[in-house]
């Protein structure tokens, strides 16, 4: 043992040292000494007693041979220095081996293999891009090293990451990679109500239409196509358009919509209605003897609809009736208590009781006059009896004749007028309500 209590290297020489020392008795045998020896004959220390670099102490029985401090051999023949006991003597790099200081990576790593000494130590390591056992031998590095023998099942496909092996199934192969994968499906029934199995993948059916075909639905597992509007052919080859422009269509069918020849009065208008192509564009109209809206419904005439809308002017009542030849006319006649024109707008007047009036006033013709003045005071512009009745001449036609009659208990005037002189107001009316007019109005 080492003064360390460190066990001897192997093949090292012996260390021997003077301190610690218990010699023993002397009974005629051998003395040793850390395994040598010293004659019996040898009783004093001289100059030659031990060996170079070894000093001798003087026993109780015997001299004792020991090694220099710092020195070791045979102290009995020779002792040299040593380099080192133990590896803090050495630098970081180096390793303290048989009392030298060496580099223990001399024959330590594998063939390939880095070494570096950290703290003595040898750490052996395969260099960047090697694999292996660094201690015996590095390789070059497979990348795919992972996958050689590859752990997946069949129809599979293995690939490295993180230098692990990731399995896969093949395309158009499902399962599990590490048991084994299988064809997508085999048969239509193995896909979705959607789809059909096509070269062993579930896909959509609908590739088998045609050109410039439409995909309906799938039914069954198989597309039903059909070509779009304005085109015809087999759906399952290739659709056709009908037409590129109007002027491909025949004049029953003129436009040209969506690749197809078509009539726009097809649709266009309401229930009963005429439609009448201007150009392409359809006019909508309801027929001379009927009335409403032309793009809804149309309906016959009614009397009803003579003031539908209201012909008469401002606050007059329109009540449909004839005229003297029969015919269905609208009647403007104002209100009770209203004075004016019918035709133009009626207002109201200034009484319709003579209690409405001053005590020396008369509520004639619904305004309070003095009824002792007889009909000069009618006023400008009225004619009749004060004492009776006061009604405003009538403006509409200078020529006409009035007709003055008594209804439902109100005095009624109806005008005639001259065959040409009231033709442009006919011809009015008629333009507004496409039936002439008849005005009525109260006195």
């Amino acid at each position: 043992m080492t003064p360390d209590g460190a066990p001897p290297s192997l093949n090292a020489p012996q260390r021997y040292y003077n301190y610690n020392y218990n010699p023993r008795s002397y009974f005629g045998r051998d003395l040793y000494e850390h395994g040598r020896s010293i004659s019996d004959t040898t009783v004093m220390c001289g100059s030659h007693t031990c060996g170079v670099g070894a000093h001798c102490i003087q026993g109780s029985v015997r001299p004792v041979c020991a090694c220099l401090a710092g020195h070791s051999g045979d102290p009995l023949s020779q002792c040299i220095r040593i380099e080192c006991i133990d590896n803090s003597e050495c630098r970081s790099h180096q390793t303290c081996v048989n009392q030298h200081c060496v580099n223990p990576c001399e024959g330590t790593c594998g063939i390939n293999a880095n070494c570096d000494v950290r703290n003595h130590i040898p750490v052996c390591t395969c260099p960047a891009g090697y694999t292996g056992n660094p201690f015996q031998s590095c390789r070059i590095a497979d990348p795919e090293e992972a996958c050689h023998p590859s752990p997946c099942g069949l129809n599979t496909k293995c690939h490295v990451s993180n230098n692990q092996a990731i399995c896969t199934c093949l395309p158009g192969f499902r399962g599990s990679p590490l048991a084994g994968c299988r064809h997508e499906c085999e048969s239509d029934g193995e896909c979705g109500a959607q789809q059909s199995c096509r070269d062993f993948k579930c896909t959509s059916p609908c590739g088998d239409c045609g050109v410039n075909a439409d995909c309906e639905t799938v039914a069954a597992h198989h597309a039903v196509c059909k070509c779009p509007r304005g085109y015809h052919g087999d759906p399952y080859k290739i659709c056709s358009a009908e037409c590129t422009s109007d002027s491909e269509c025949p004049s029953y069918k003129p436009a040209c919509v969506y690749n197809a020849c078509v009539d726009p009065c097809i649709n266009a208008c309401g229930v009963n209605a005429d439609c009448n192509l201007r150009g392409l564009t359809p006019v909508c109209s309801c027929p001379k003897t009927m009335t409403g809206d032309p793009f809804t419904f149309c309906r016959p005439f009614e009397a009803r609809d003579l003031c539908e809308p209201n012909p008469c002017g401002a606050n007059a009542k329109c009540t449909p009736g004839h005229d003297r030849t029969g015919a269905e006319r609208p009647v403007c006649t104002c209100p009770s208590g209203y004075i004016g024109n019918a035709l133009v707008s009626c207002e109201r007047g200034e009484c319709e009781l003579d209690s409405q009036c001053g005590d020396h006033l008369a509520c004639v013709g619904y305004r309070c006059v003095d009824p002792c003045l007889g009909n000069t005071q009618c006023g400008s512009g009225r004619n009749g009896d004060a004492l009776v009745n006061c009604y405003e001449s009538q403006s509409v036609v200078a020529t006409a004749r009035t007709y003055r009659y008594k209804r439902n208990g109100n005095f009624t005037a109806e005008v005639e007028t001259p065959a040409k002189e009231a033709e442009p107001a006919k011809e009015q009316v008629i333009a507004k309500e496409e039936k002439p007019e008849v005005s009525e109005k109260k006195e």
